[in-house]
């Protein structure tokens, strides 16, 4: 395991004691997970077997779950797992539910097991500098006509871009850098940005695109805090503009995160 990659699981395995707080407390988050599921859904097939990555507390694995559906929650952070596995228990889930630690560069050595549907949410996939190895693993643990849908942020965010007028010129180009750094509860780490055409290329042998969709083109980002409380209305409509827009170009390139889904050839 690389260094970058034990820095991020040390960060999210602290963050894991007030994960849950921070992301349903945010309004914006909510509607993020909200475009992921939505997006999830309309891909899945019926009694689909869910490959997750990145599944932090699993609030996604247990949305799939309560929906029928058989999930292995994968993460390389123990605090993330330890807290999924009390609510797996709790809710009594362990027929639907099974987690694994495993960093998202050695899923190939998940034995015996094919999957329909890969998914990785909230920009998980930017914490490595080696996202084509991890690509390339996909088409060896799904079955024929599989699907993988990623959360990712991509090297242009026009509402970072607008913290220039704020003179905050660190948060304009983070996204321009090689390896830009980040921590979480004082753990420093790298992440790193790709393009969809990055995706597409690196998987064009084996899957072909599906949909790509931009989020947060028009509503704010996360780390506007309190916007949606703040102006209700304004968010509905900029909500309603984004999902008039979400598929065009550019809106699919120049946007906090975009949702990709690919399909496995047959």
């Amino acid at each position: 395991m690389d260094q970058n990659t034990e820095k991020v699981s040390e960060a999210f395995s602290r963050q894991s004691e007030v994960f849950d707080d921070l992301y349903e407390e945010n309004k914006l988050s909510e509607y993020l997970r909200a475009r992921f599921r939505e997006e999830i859904l309309s891909q899945l097939k019926p009694g689909a077997a869910i490959l997750e990555l990145n599944c932090g507390t699993g609030m996604d694995a247990l949305f799939f779950a309560e929906k029928g559906f058989k999930i292995l929650a994968t993460d390389n952070a123990p605090g993330m797992l330890e807290k999924l596995d009390q609510k797996i228990a709790f809710k009594n889930m362990k027929e639907k539910i099974t987690t694994l630690r495993c960093s998202f560069n050695d899923i190939r050595t998940i034995q015996n097991k094919k999957f329909d549907h890969i998914i990785s949410n909230f920009g998980g996939l930017n914490c490595t500098n080696r996202l084509d190895q991890v690509l390339e693993q996909f088409s060896e643990l799904l079955n024929p006509g599989g699907k993988a849908t990623l959360m990712i942020m991509p090297r242009v965010c026009p509402w970072e871009l607008l913290m220039l007028f704020k003179g905050d010129f660190k948060t304009a180009f983070r996204r321009f850098k090689k390896a830009t750094p980040a921590h979480i509860e004082g753990t420093h780490f790298l992440c790193y940005y790709y393009n969809p055409a990055y995706i597409t290329k690196v998987l064009q042998t084996d899957f072909k695109r599906k949909t790509l969709k931009g989020v947060f083109i028009t509503v704010p980002p996360e780390f506007y805090a309190n916007f949606v409380e703040r102006y209700p209305k304004l968010f509905s409509f900029l909500r309603k503009i984004d999902a008039a827009i979400c598929g065009w170009f550019p809106f699919t390139y120049c946007c906090d995160h975009y949702i990709i889904t690919l399909e496995k050839k047959l």
